[in-house]
């Protein structure tokens, strides 16, 4: 096994596996390639592993070790899909002559994968940090998630919120690591915006962009409606939704929402790009306005943080995380259940004034290099056992 008493030493370079269920660009995905970065930096050797479905690889390109897991297709229903991605997870370790010092899952599917290589013997330990807790229709899921929760050797959080629901309702005292934003996200332009301009036709004012893609949690429904309003007022302008990779088949909400856009005519004022290149995102932010995340339920808001970082004025819920590193005098914080008070939101933070929070601000509290200083302390931690 890698756990020796050399690797033992605090001053030796650590190998560290980490786990996520995919090579397209989501909250947690973005997180595990940013500590692994920012790890890299510190003299360790980390490499990360994820669920590659297209056979495209990752969506960016990195300067440490990534490894794309072969993952089939699959026509069954949902259950038998989770199953089948916990599967091939464990068949590529089985099959991996590389051995680490620390194994650390991103989500429910890389833990539930390392929980039966641990009971096997094939590895000593595992950690898993737990974003968000999701509430599942299919006892499976429910039961998946359950396992990934209580099994693993140490439970992270991102967030004071997700840190007091598992210890609340799962009896988990998880450790507490911070999130960060890259310096990729800055107010100074790259040369792109044009290109990503005419690529994406955004060509009206103002600009609301979101990033996340369209889904329950992410309340895009009650966004649009609220986009509605907001045109009465701002007729020009548009609403860009990027992003949309996602393990859940949320067509019946997409669908919904598509009826919506079509019976109010809102398509000709509303941008959806889908999956945006890496390198082009940085300027599709300093192409907008304004960013709207008026989210139900988040681990963190990674994408909240990159805005800010790249001067934005930003609308989101009045409720934790966000209210953890946000105040009403920093972001315009609005009842995410309140069509109006969103349209209200989106008008107000469109009119000009002082910039609420400087992006240096932001980028100074969250760091990944301090992240991934709080993770070594824990992976030390745990290899002392």
């Amino acid at each position: 096994m890698a756990t020796t008493a050399l690797h033992n030493a605090p001053n030796m370079s650590l190998r560290i596996a980490l786990l996520t269920y995919s090579t397209k660009p989501r909250g947690s995905v973005i997180h595990t390639l940013e500590l692994a970065d920012a790890l890299c930096k510190l003299g360790h050797q980390p490499c990360v592993f994820a669920l590659d479905k297209d056979g495209q690889g990752f969506h960016r390109q990195v300067d440490f070790q990534t490894c794309a897991v072969p993952a089939d297709p699959y026509e069954g229903d949902i259950d038998g899909l989770i199953k089948q991605r916990i599967g091939e997870f464990v068949l590529f370790f089985e099959g991996l002559l590389q051995r680490f010092d620390v194994y650390h899952a991103q989500d429910c599917l890389s833990a539930n994968a390392l929980a039966l290589l641990r009971e096997k013997g094939d590895i000593p330990h595992f950690l898993r940090t737990v974003h968000h807790i999701e509430s599942f229709r299919s006892p499976y899921l429910q039961d998946c998630q359950e396992k990934s929760i209580y099994q693993p050797d140490r439970c992270l959080c991102v967030s004071d919120l997700w840190q007091q629901v598992l210890k609340t309702e799962y009896g988990i005292a998880a450790h507490r690591v911070i999130n960060g934003v890259s310096d990729r996200f800055s107010t100074e332009p790259d040369g792109l915006e044009n290109l990503v301009a005419e690529t994406y036709g955004i060509n009206r004012q103002p600009v609301y962009l979101t990033v996340g893609g369209i889904e329950p949690r992410k309340n895009s429904i009650r966004l649009l409606q609220a986009f509605e309003q907001v045109r009465a007022t701002q007729p020009l302008a548009q609403l860009v939704i990027a992003g949309g990779a996602t393990l859940f088949d949320y067509q019946d909400y997409r669908d919904a929402f598509m009826a919506i856009a079509q019976v109010d005519d809102l398509k000709e004022a509303l941008v959806l790009p889908g999956v945006v290149p890496d390198e082009m995102l940085p300027a599709l932010y300093r192409l907008a306005d304004a960013f709207v995340f008026p989210s139900v339920k988040e681990g963190w808001g990674l994408v909240v943080l990159e805005a800010i970082a790249s001067g934005l004025p930003v609308l989101t819920a009045n409720r934790a995380p966000f209210t953890e590193f946000l105040s009403s005098e920093e972001a315009c914080l609005v009842e995410p259940e309140n069509v109006e008070a969103i349209a209200a939101g989106m008008l107000s933070i469109t009119q000009p004034r002082p910039r609420p929070i400087s992006p240096e601000t932001i980028t100074q509290r969250y760091s990944w290099q301090t992240s991934a200083q709080m993770h070594l302390d824990l992976y030390r931690q745990l290899q002392s056992i």
